[in-house]
């Protein structure tokens, strides 16, 4: 397809707002805010091996967890972006202990939208080159405009999703997102600084062959994932199973929409919730799943129906095609029903 015959994101958002029941110039400044903060991250993740911005920053997230020095960059270029647009009332990250707050220079507490955000997911692959991403979730605040956020404005079930999406930095990068009308995928072009519509109504297939999590927490797991991976481990005839797991949740994802798999982070003995945090990466990748013909749960109910209680709470998850995750929520209601 010739290049000046691709469509734009903007011209996508201008042309599909009518999609969005809450169609607003707020909300396609917002898209393009992240749009932004995309292609700077992108920038620093390409330039990260000849500069000092790889390996740990000597901190620590909310989590326990060692920051790497990208995951600070890329938390503060996202939260920059989204803050001087004016169009978001709070912001809540992965890599933050709390929500913050955000007051309009020039309406005050009026607008209607929060974010929450994985600003860097996988960042422990950047030193070896490998994909990471970027997760957000957007809703809208339930409380009254013109107040200050509170708390109950980010713990909302994911259903209540108005839109969500990532971003996929690899061998090219992609914006991928939904406002609750399917899902699509845009690649930048980095000549041009310009995200092209090349992946229109992205779906599951609803069977696939690829199962991806990290086997090394085998033993710990679950008796019921246990024997699900015996399950895709034994498949016989013209449809063998096959293992593939990146580490980066976005790359995972991503690679099964399109191929065709299930993506499983359990919960296991050293991480009884499992280890993906509900708000900031199950209930976005849900909402893009379930649009996409896909599904999520975590072996038991379906994630965007979960009550979230505190921001950082995790959630063992199962995504992807759909045939597979009711498979894999087969073996975990027979282990159930033995205990």
């Amino acid at each position: 397809m010739a290049e000046q015959s691709l469509q734009t994101l903007g011209e996508f958002l201008i042309e599909k707002q009518d999609d969005f029941q809450y169609s607003t110039g707020e909300f396609s400044r917002l898209l393009s805010a992240i749009r932004l903060a995309s292609k700077v991250v992108n920038r620093e993740v390409n330039k990260a091996g000849i500069a000092d911005i790889i390996g740990v920053a000597g901190k620590t997230n909310i989590q326990g967890e060692a920051q790497q020095k990208l995951d600070v960059l890329a938390n503060e270029i996202f939260i920059t972006a989204l803050s001087q647009r004016e169009v978001v009332c709070g912001i809540a990250s992965e890599e933050n202990d709390d929500y913050i707050e955000i007051k309009s220079a020039a309406n005050g507490h009026l607008s209607k939208y929060v974010v929450l955000i994985d600003p860097l997911d996988g960042s422990s692959n950047i030193d070896v080159n490998v994909s990471v991403g970027t997760i957000f979730s957007i809703y809208r605040r339930v409380t009254e405009p013109g107040n200050p956020v509170e708390l109950k404005d980010f713990l909302q079930k994911g259903s209540a999703q108005i839109a969500a999406g990532y971003v996929v930095y690899g061998s090219s990068t992609m914006i991928v997102y939904t406002t609750g009308n399917g899902v699509n995928g845009f690649t930048l072009d980095p000549s041009l600084g310009t995200y092209y519509l090349s992946h229109p109504k992205m779906q599951f297939p609803s069977e696939g062959k690829i199962y991806s999590v990290n086997e090394g927490n085998y033993i710990k797991f679950p008796q019921g994932v246990k024997n699900y991976l015996k399950y895709c481990q034994m498949m016989e005839g013209d449809r063998p199973y096959t293992s593939r797991y990146i580490g980066s949740l976005v790359s995972d994802f991503h690679r099964n929409m399109i191929k065709g798999g299930i993506y499983l982070y359990p919960s296991y003995a050293n991480a009884p919730n499992g280890k993906l945090r509900l708000l900031y990466e199950c209930n976005p990748m849900a909402f893009i799943a379930e649009q996409a013909g896909g599904k999520a749960s975590n072996g038991f109910e379906r994630i965007m129906d979960i009550e979230p209680t505190e921001l950082h709470q995790r959630v063992p998850f199962f995504c992807g095609s759909r045939t597979m995750v009711e498979k894999a929520e087969e073996f975990m209601r027979m282990d159930a029903v033995k205990d």
